[in-house]
This record gives C-alpha cells, sequence and structure tokens, in this order.
C-alpha cells in the first residue's frame, strides 16, 4: 500500500520557493491520486481458494465493470492513505495562501519595483508619436506571484480529487458523498 504524504517544513522561503512548492504537489499527487487505479488494484486479494480446475471447462463472461474492492480494506486505505495526503497537501496550500496574504518586509524585488514607478512616474508619453509609450507593466509582488500559484494549485487539487474520488467510489462503492465531504467527515473524527 502506499504511504501517505510527509509534511513538509512549512516556512515562508518554501511557499516563495516555487519550484519546491510544485514539486511537493507534483510528487505527493503523482504517489497517490496519479497512481490511483494501482493503488486500488494493490488492495485486491487474490483468490482466496487455491485454482479449480473445472473453472475452465466453461467460458466464464467478463463482468461488466471492475472488481469490488472489500469495504474494510477500502475505508483503512482512505483513512490512512488518501485523507491524510489530501489533508497535508491543503495544510500547504492553506499556509501558503496565508503567507501570500501577509505583507512581506523581505521582499527582495520592493526597492526596485518602487524605482520603475517612480521612473514611470516621471516619464513622458506622447501616444500621438509612439501609441505603446503609456503603457506600463509593473513587476508584481511576490506575494501576488504566490497567491495566483496558489490559486492555480487549488484548481489543479479540486480537479485531481473529483477524478480520484471518482475511481474509489467506482471501486469501493460509493456513499454518495463528494470527496471533500468525505474528507471533511475524516478531518471531524480526526479530532475526536
Amino acid at each position: 500500500m502506499a504511504e501517505p504524504s510527509a509534511t513538509p517544513h512549512l516556512t515562508p522561503q518554501f511557499c516563495f520557493n516555487q519550484t519546491a512548492l510544485r514539486d511537493f504537489l507534483r510528487i505527493s499527487r503523482s504517489t497517490i491520486d496519479d497512481t490511483i487505479s494501482q493503488n486500488l488494484n494493490s488492495l485486491l486479494t487474490p483468490a482466496s481458494t487455491g485454482f479449480d480446475p473445472t473453472s475452465t471447462s466453461t467460458r466464464q463472461p467478463r463482468p461488466l465493470g471492475k472488481r469490488q474492492i472489500d469495504p474494510s480494506t477500502c475505508a483503512t486505505f482512505k483513512d490512512t492513505v488518501l485523507f491524510p495526503s489530501w489533508q497535508v497537501r491543503s495544510d500547504v496550500l492553506a499556509y501558503c495562501a496565508s503567507v501570500a496574504t501577509s505583507p512581506d518586509p523581505d521582499d527582495p524585488d520592493v526597492i526596485l519595483r518602487e524605482v520603475e514607478s517612480a521612473r514611470a512616474r516621471g516619464r513622458v508619453v506622447d501616444e500621438r508619436l509612439d501609441p505603446y509609450s503609456g503603457r506600463y507593466f509593473p513587476r508584481e509582488a511576490r506575494t501576488e506571484m504566490l497567491a495566483a500559484l496558489i490559486r492555480n494549485e487549488r484548481s489543479v487539487e479540486s480537479i485531481v480529487r473529483s477524478r480520484t474520488w471518482g475511481l474509489v467510489g467506482e471501486r469501493c462503492g460509493s456513499d454518495g458523498m463528494s470527496g471533500e465531504e468525505a474528507l471533511d467527515k475524516w478531518r471531524r473524527r480526526q479530532e475526536r
């Protein structure tokens, strides 16, 4: 059975390092969600009885759906692997979102942006001579870039979880809850 993702050491530097943040999310998703079919297949136990030679004497039609997995095995997988991985990613995204909305006193580009803004205010713009001279695109602060990345990664996370939950429901049987509802229920059980 796959192992849940380990929580990285959360610091603002981890969040601002977009490569590290994306790599963590990518590896966590590839370990659990991208390989969900393989993870679910590994939960199936081989034939509980030995080989029966009479089983080959008649042609057996293939079942229409995939083989169902034992509900208790599925519940264990969800509680020990799937939901903890989702929770770790949720925690990382929430922490980085809080970093993105906080003031950033250590922003290395703040002086450069101020100089560019002052220079842009001091420019004389004659749009008759150069219609593009009025354009000014200030550099984004690193908190703004982080906020955009977090929004994007939350959208990706939603899609990945939806796909994963659909496959889990197909193989384990669906109880009518969405993936987020099931995760919230798991969180409440963990708090007790």
